[in-house]
């Protein structure tokens, strides 16, 4: 009894008079801020008590938009999600609209959109890791990771003829044929970046301010990962082994050899370090890929899906009536719904589609991971100082576009 009474008084002398505390937003406009995200913060000085987060700021309307978009422009919108890995975003649309008509692509193009897929998620790791060094105070690593990306987007010019909204791919395979040297241009591409990597590692990785900074820094558990619905490497970083290209693998990834990093404590250190372990799987994939391509047409044969090339259209009469057909009255899946995702450099990005017979989705709804990260991002900033939760929506790689939707 007299235990209790004593905790009692203890907790009413240190019970914080909410009078005392000082509120701070953090963001839409804050200058550390990874996008348009409104964190209402009270502090007692530097330590974070209570986190409101609040978004909204970026809505796009996305998923009514494409109620009105035939199912090939979907991917323009696509593109605008995680503009950081855009492919990324349109190789997963065009999967999920693929197994909505019952298309099989070729092998050949089921490798190229691996090659492409992974080398965003090199690009947009190393954005990640490199952003969260120059919030730690470490800004000379970003600059190498600069330089290699601006190679990567190099090879998108000419693969597309854009750079950040590549508008990749079309329904039933890819948007047009390869480039002649595409193949020895990601090998090249390829070939430095373990050196950048092993650089990278040498100036932030084992760098003591660094690991003071990051380690311990808002930890949560594998567990209370998976209520929140965390997916890719935040989770992975918790220490659950979850990638949907082992466990539900599309586009042929059951071909190559390639390992899975894990973590332990799931706290922004972890969360750096199997971003950089990726990059280095990622090589391995890219390398397997490019190596073993199979050769074969650039889209399946399914002319009611597919354009057909203008010279074809100008020269054959079933071809012009394709064109047409697809052009004026869109393609038409049957009725149905299905639901479809993809390992993106961010976590489980899915599409759910109902369609209702016409030529645009009847609903379409986006599975964006950051909108999961970002609803635990008031309990991980809970207790940190006013410093960490830069570096905590950091790691988390938020991304107010895919996020928004």
């Amino acid at each position: 009894m007299l235990k209790q009474v004593i905790d009692r008084a203890i907790a009413e002398e240190t019970a914080l008079d909410e009078r005392d505390l000082y509120d701070l937003n953090l963001g839409p406009s804050h200058p550390a801020m990874h996008g348009i995200f409104e964190n209402r913060v009270k502090l007692d000085g530097e330590r974070i008590i209570k986190c409101e987060a609040h978004i909204g700021y970026c809505h796009r309307s996305f998923e009514k938009l494409s109620e009105h978009y035939s199912y090939n422009q979907v991917n323009t919108i696509t593109d605008r999600m995680n503009y950081v890995s855009s492919m990324a975003n349109n190789i997963g649309w065009v999967i999920a609209a693929e197994k909505l008509l019952g298309i099989e692509v070729p092998k050949m193009v089921q490798y190229v959109r691996v090659i492409m897929f992974e080398i965003n998620r090199i690009i947009d790791h190393m954005i990640c890791n490199g952003i969260l060094g120059v919030d730690a105070g470490a800004y000379t690593g970003f600059l190498y990771f600069m330089e290699h990306r601006e190679f990567a987007y190099r090879i998108f010019e000419k693969m597309v003829g854009a750079r950040l909204t590549t508008n990749f791919c079309r329904v039933g395979g890819l948007d047009r044929p390869l480039y002649p040297d595409f193949k020895e241009d990601v090998l090249e591409w390829i070939k430095p970046i373990p050196a950048v990597l092993k650089e990278f590692n040498l100036l932030l990785t084992r760098n003591r301010i660094f690991i003071e900074r990051c380690r311990d820094v808002s930890a949560i558990s594998g567990e209370r990962a998976l209520e929140y619905g965390f997916s890719g490497p935040n989770l992975r970083a918790a220490g659950v082994n979850y990638d949907l290209r082992k466990n539900r693998p599309y586009s042929s990834y059951e071909d190559f050899d390639f390992e899975i990093p894990l973590g332990g404590n799931g706290d922004v250190y972890d969360r750096y370090m199997v971003r950089m372990e990726e990059m280095n799987q990622s090589l391995r994939i890219i390398e397997q890929a490019a190596k073993n391509m199979p050769e074969g047409p650039w889209h399946a044969d399914v002319p009611e899906i597919f354009l057909p090339e203008k010279k074809d259209v100008y020269s054959n009469m079933e071809a012009m009536i394709y064109h047409f057909k697809i052009i004026m009255h869109g393609i038409c899946p049957p009725e149905g719904e299905v639901y479809q995702a993809v390992e993106a450099p961010n976590g489980e990005l899915g599409f759910f589609c109902v369609s209702d017979g016409g030529p645009n989705p009847y609903r379409l709804h986006f599975r964006s991971p950051c909108m999961y990260y970002y609803q635990g991002i008031e309990e991980l900033l809970h207790n940190s100082l006013i410093a960490d939760a830069v570096l905590t929506i950091s790691s988390m790689n938020a991304i107010a576009g895919e996020l928004e939707r």
